[in-house]
């Protein structure tokens, strides 16, 4: 008897380039697309601007990258539950108050008895961020709310407990011990840049390595499918609320640092470059689909695509714009969010 022909599975491309002729080249690009346009990027600018490829701009712009690199990588957790989070932005400013209050030597803006040792400053403010997301995360996964409205509302309540926090003064004066996670090196390397790389292995690890990050997929793939194959989906999601928040806080620490003080209008639209870097990256808002790798790469570039317009001269303005219509264009791109339509 004949054995049954396998069904052909799906694919993410559209119907013209499904001939078998161009398949695997259009597969390859798909795989590495970011990483072409990434190396693409950057031979044009470096051609186009004579300072761009010199070390001082190189660590420069990885400094640059790091804080929205960090947040991206939280944003990358929830959005491949087919989430969204919009609080990251004021996460960063709260955190970035609270836990610079722990590391002041301002007599009017320091907790009682500081400063403290700048581990327990980061630790505090790391666990406001995580307070933070856990909410959004139960407002999220046990209400049922949808995460828009959900963070939506973290984002104001967020910012408005900044300026309660600081009756809207800036936290000035910080410790250098504190300021070292900002402002430091290690053989040269910027402290936020080595950060950045360990919470990208650290999350890579996780995503692409472990049950959590398989369930992770699984959520955003198919929630009643996970569900019914025994994952807590509930808590999962509520999980990558609580991991984006905390690295929100990490960011804004780090953010605080630099900076030399706490300040509460700190993060403003964060949040977009965040799901900008995503986005690009390659991770769908279907959910389901992506890598921390890819996020990484988006990250980058949209830190060497701003050094390079601003090395170039062009506004502020027009940075916005292109930024946006990027974005516009890499969800337009988005192969599996066809298949869903």
């Amino acid at each position: 008897m004949q054995e049954p022909i396998d069904q052909p599975k799906k694919t993410l491309l559209p119907p013209l380039f499904g001939q078998r002729a161009g398949t695997s080249t259009v597969r390859l690009i798909q795989q590495y697309g970011i990483v072409i346009a990434f190396v693409v990027l950057c031979i044009a600018l470096s051609i186009a601007s004579p300072f761009f490829l010199t070390t001082n701009n190189l660590l420069n712009v990885l400094r640059q990258t790091s804080i929205n690199g960090i947040l991206a990588i939280g944003m990358t957790f929830v959005i491949l539950t087919r989430g969204i989070d919009l609080s990251v932005g004021s996460i960063v400013a709260l955190a970035g108050v609270i836990g610079a209050s722990f590391a002041t030597n301002s007599m009017q803006m320091a907790v009682t008895g500081g400063p403290y040792h700048p581990a327990l400053a980061i630790g505090v403010g790391v666990a406001a961020g995580m307070a933070c997301g856990f909410v959004s995360g139960v407002v999220v996964a046990r209400f049922a709310v949808p995460a828009f409205v959900a963070t939506l509302g973290m984002l104001g309540v967020a910012r408005g407990l900044t300026l309660l926090y600081t009756g809207g003064l800036p936290v000035p004066n910080l410790t250098p011990e504190f300021r070292w996670i900002g402002t430091g090196a290690v053989a040269g390397i910027p402290v936020p840049v080595i950060i950045f790389f360990l919470v990208f292995v650290g999350g890579w690890v996780v995503l692409a390595h472990t049950r959590y990050g398989r369930h992770v997929y699984a959520v955003g793939g198919n929630e009643k499918s996970a569900k019914t194959s025994g994952i807590d989906t509930k808590r999962v999601i509520l999980s990558v609320y609580v991991v984006s928040g905390a690295l929100a806080a990490l960011g804004g620490l780090i953010l605080t640092a630099r900076t030399g003080s706490g300040l509460t209008q700190a993060g403003m639209a964060y949040e977009l470059d965040a799901i900008a870097a995503v986005v690009i990256g390659g991770t769908s808002l279907a959910g389901g689909v992506g890598s921390i790798v890819g996020t990484l790469f988006g990250a980058l570039i949209i830190g060497v695509m701003t050094n390079g317009l601003q090395l170039l001269g062009v506004d502020a303005y027009y940075q916005q714009v292109i930024k946006g219509v990027i974005i516009v264009l890499a969800v337009m791109l988005d192969p599996s969010r066809r298949t869903r339509d």
